[in-house]
């Protein structure tokens, strides 16, 4: 009974140094929410259709105020530029 309470307890030891970091941009295997919605919004603006890429980035702005991806998507809405 012993050793497999110390087994868990080494195991569990080993959790924050598996977990400790977020994965780099380039290798994580997921977007987040306001990377998404960005990439939604060029979407649309290379489809043509300007209202829904308006839509997208001002809905990432209002629900993702602090993420980086609204600060490029002000930018966009300020120079009406896809860039």
């Amino acid at each position: 009974m012993r050793i497999p309470a110390m087994l868990l307890v080494a195991c569990l030891a080993q959790a924050p140094l598996q977990c400790a970091s977020e994965p780099e941009e380039a290798t994580r295997p997921y977007d987040e929410p306001g990377e998404a919605l960005l990439s939604l919004a060029e979407a649309f603006r290379q489809q043509g259709d300007e209202k829904a890429w308006r839509q997208t980035l001002e809905h990432l702005i209002a629900t993702y105020p602090n993420s980086r991806y609204s600060q490029r998507a002000s930018q966009k809405l300020g120079s009406g530029s896809a860039e």
